[in-house]
């Protein structure tokens, strides 16, 4: 956990200021899929922070230079490649990883480049998507999976027992995880693959994973 509460800033969206709590101070952090660099800004300026970025679209990274921001344009998985062993404190990946081709070998890079890997999903386990497929017989769509089917970025969609499962798999160790439903507020870890809207797992390369 970091040294003091993440500044609560109306541009950041709940994850992101989540997230940003578990950054220490002073820290060499690496933004996946980086958008605008809303939180690496944050990061930089309130937390002091050597930040970096990878991000696919031209015109957030143009917006991230403007901002005096360091970021590659491309894929996450090729700008990555460009980092040694152990470069980053921290690498952060934001509600991207159901959007990647191969989310376990983003993982793995994740926590060859950093210490530790802070990584936010929707969790397709959530009582309103489960409702919604069971009573419409279609796919979801609400705040959190706002996308029809045809022109939906996520392909690789999982709840929260899956990334659970994930990572006693791979024996990453769980240091941390946050619970969260859109309204703004974090739910504790009862029944949470059924209340939780949206799940943060801070990582690091472990012998097993904690649960």
């Amino acid at each position: 956990m970091s040294d003091q509460a993440f500044p609560n800033s109306s541009k950041l969206r709940l994850d992101h200021q989540m997230m940003g709590e578990l950054v220490p101070r002073g820290s060499r952090v690496l933004d996946l899929g980086c958008g605008d660099g809303d939180l690496l800004l944050e990061l930089k300026d309130k937390r002091q922070c050597q930040v970096r970025g990878i991000e696919i679209n031209p015109l957030h990274v143009q917006h991230c230079i403007e901002r005096g921001l360091p970021v590659y344009h491309g894929d996450m998985l090729e700008g990555i490649q460009h980092y040694r062993d152990g470069s980053f404190d921290v690498v952060l990946l934001g509600q991207t990883l159901q959007q990647t081709e191969d989310p376990l070998r983003v993982i793995h890079e994740m926590l060859r480049v950093g210490e530790r890997a802070i990584i936010s999903f929707p969790n397709f386990g959530w009582w309103k998507t489960r409702l919604q497929l069971l009573f419409t017989g279609r796919m979801p769509r609400h705040r959190l999976l706002p996308y029809q089917w045809y022109n939906t970025p996520n392909v690789h969609l999982c709840t929260i027992k899956d990334f659970w499962a994930l990572c006693q798999q791979e024996q990453f160790a769980v240091e941390q995880v946050l619970y969260l439903v859109p309204t703004a507020r974090r739910v504790t870890p009862f029944l949470a693959n059924w209340r939780a809207g949206l799940a943060i797992f801070e990582l690091r390369r472990g012998d097993s994973a904690r649960s």
